[in-house]
């Protein structure tokens, strides 16, 4: 039998899990900056299935290693709902947004400022009709369908053997759903990472941990007492 990854191989998976997740998520507005305006249905589709796809690849190369947390309201998640060990959960969550600033820097290196700046570098944004409390209400329900997806179709032991696939099938039905009002993050690290390097600090910032953290909590709870323990 093989011995079980260190923490140091887990923390990599983790970090380069969110590189991986950011880059694709968050490049995608970038790259398309020019072929469809921010807040189009085609700019939503492209976002939907360029951070479905991408957190389904990330999380199916690192899941056997890390679990494939790679957000840090998920990784809060599992350690209320008992998936994860208390001593990993702060190292993942540093791990993580290492990871996301690192997508960020790349991006900015690699592409025209003319494409990412008109969208941030590709960082999530409120839509102006609705409130900052609004926007921690929706990004909470997003990330409870979010966080059901994980535990139901990747953490439970009965789970399905489909990788990440309804994980990121998840994340494109959250982003269709809220992706034109709060830019449906669903993950810190996705946030800040492109919000940092693009010096974009909205006064709603905080919308982005509040509202993940609370839905990732309360999915992981409902999961755990209302299924897991009834089964």
């Amino acid at each position: 039998m093989s011995a079980s990854p260190s923490i140091s191989k887990k923390l990599a998976a983790e970090a380069l899990g969110t590189f991986v997740f950011v880059l694709v998520g968050a490049g995608s507005a970038v790259g398309t900056s020019s072929l469809a305006s921010p807040g189009s249905g085609a700019s939503l589709i492209i976002a939907a299935l360029a951070n479905g796809i991408g957190l389904a690849v990330a999380v199916s190369a690192t899941m056997s290693i890390s679990g494939g947390a790679l957000n840090p309201a998920v990784t809060v998640g599992l350690l209320v709902g008992g998936k994860i060990k208390p001593r990993d959960a702060a190292p993942y969550i540093i791990a993580q947004m290492v990871g996301a600033v690192a997508a960020g820097l790349a991006l900015v290196a690699s592409f025209p400022a003319v494409m990412g700046g008109p969208v941030n570098w590709g960082s999530p944004s409120l839509n102006g009709a609705i409130s900052a409390g609004q926007g921690m209400a929706i990004e909470a329900l997003l990330t409870f369908f979010l966080m059901f997806a994980i535990l139901g179709t990747a953490v439970d032991s009965r789970a399905p053997k489909i990788g990440g696939l309804g994980i990121g099938l998840a994340v494109v039905a959250d982003v269709l759903v809220g992706g034109n009002l709060t830019g449906a993050a669903m993950n810190p690290a996705r946030a800040f990472g492109p919000m940092l390097t693009a010096g974009f600090y909205p006064g709603y910032w905080y919308v982005y941990i509040i509202g993940p953290v609370v839905g990732a909590v309360v999915a992981a709870l409902a999961y755990r007492y209302l299924i897991e323990q009834t089964s």
